[in-house]
């Protein structure tokens, strides 16, 4: 996930810790555009619009695929519809008519409907087929990541550091767990995963949490990150990566902190390696894909935990959590650039620039082709031939 502060609420701020004055010497700066000589050239198959978008806000709203279409939505409110194949708009709703909804939380569908959640802290379900209001709940926080659907349970991660779940078909609150949250912490909230009756999910104060899914109650948490350094920034240790479980694994990765293989049936960790991230991250076969604080590259053997290749030629260029598509890792940055990497070499193969609204969120894998949509709203599908 893109990193903010949650209890600084000037953007500015952000901006200056990042990136620096222009003629200090310790300035951070963003790489230039590296040049790539590219082996091929996606082709358009259809593209739309989606509201507005997201602007420059912190608005995680990955689409998502089911029953035929393609889910997406802007911030303001504006959620559709599309057809995967040609692109046509089956439904528009805009649930920010009366004032702007704030859409923040990724979008998951299931059960028959698309759930969403908003910074005001309201998880919102729609008829899939219809794009009508079924129901909505307070989560009593912020939903800055995807709802997890599981079990007949909708559950929510929010700013308050309290997991939440809800009936998927009438959202009544089922249970919520709560942990503690530090005074200063990321923009950005690990969306929770599930496997074999257990959620697990990254927490603000640095541990990884594992619940059983029925009720709530608590397995076991596990440290990722430790607070360490003089000041409040340096002792940041959000665990704000999604999860990732692959076989008897689950992966997680703190930022300030470590990436983690822990094996699920102990809860004890099978390896850890000193990583600092707060975005989500891809594990193919042996193969898990990061990107760190620095917008480093960095591919580790997802077994041991060995390093397998760093590239480092998009420092600091914002990147989105990478994603597998045609068997090339794939990760889109803050002016709009697609970056097509050799997954065992790191190497640039190919690159585009598609908007220079820039990326929020990654390209999603569709039937045929991926999904890509900028931070202007503008989404498109397309294929390698």
């Amino acid at each position: 996930m893109r990193m903010g502060w949650k209890r600084v609420g000037a953007v500015a701020l952000l901006g200056t810790l990042l990136i620096g004055c222009a003629g200090e010497e310790d300035s951070i700066q963003m790489a230039p555009v590296p040049v790539v000589e590219s082996e091929f050239t996606p082709t358009q198959v259809w593209k739309s619009s989606v509201g507005d978008g997201v602007g420059n806000y912190f608005s995680n709203l990955t689409p998502v695929q089911a029953y035929g279409k393609v889910f997406a939505a802007d911030r303001e409110g504006v959620v559709k519809a599309m057809d995967t194949e040609t692109g046509t708009t089956i439904w528009s709703v805009d649930l920010g008519e009366d004032a702007p909804a704030l859409i923040s939380g990724g979008l998951t569908a299931s059960y028959s409907k698309v759930y969403l959640g908003t910074e005001t802290g309201v998880l919102i379900a729609l008829d899939e087929e219809t794009g009508e209001t079924v129901w909505q709940a307070n989560a009593g926080g912020e939903i800055l990541s995807k709802p997890l659907a599981d079990e007949s349970l909708v559950i929510v991660n929010t700013s308050r550091g309290e997991l939440a779940a809800f009936d998927a078909e009438s959202g009544e609150e089922r249970w919520r767990t709560s942990s503690d949250v530090p005074n200063l912490t990321l923009r950005g909230d690990s969306s929770p995963v599930s496997t074999s009756g257990g959620v697990f999910w990254g927490m603000a104060n640095g541990r990884l949490g594992a619940a059983f899914v029925e009720n709530g109650n608590i397995i076991w948490q596990q440290p990722i990150a430790s607070p360490k350094g003089a000041t409040e920034i340096d002792r940041l240790v959000d665990v704000d990566a999604t999860p990732v479980i692959d076989g008897a694994l689950l992966y997680a990765v703190g930022y300030n902190g470590q990436l983690v293989a822990i094996d699920l049936r102990s809860g004890r960790p099978a390896w850890k390696r000193t990583y600092s991230s707060s975005t989500d991250f891809l594990v193919v076969g042996s193969y898990l894909f990061l990107i760190t604080d620095q917008d480093h590259v960095v591919a580790v053997d997802a077994r041991s935990g060995t390093e397998l290749w760093q590239n480092r030629d998009l420092e600091y260029r914002q990147l989105t959590a990478p994603v597998a598509i045609s068997g090339y890792v794939v990760v889109g940055d803050a002016e709009g650039y697609l970056h097509w990497m050799d997954p065992n070499s790191g190497e640039f193969v190919a690159q585009q620039q598609l908007d220079d609204s820039g990326f929020a969120v990654s390209p999603l894998n569709v039937d045929e082709g991926y999904i890509v949509i900028t931070r202007d709203g503008t989404i498109s599908k397309k294929q390698i031939l």
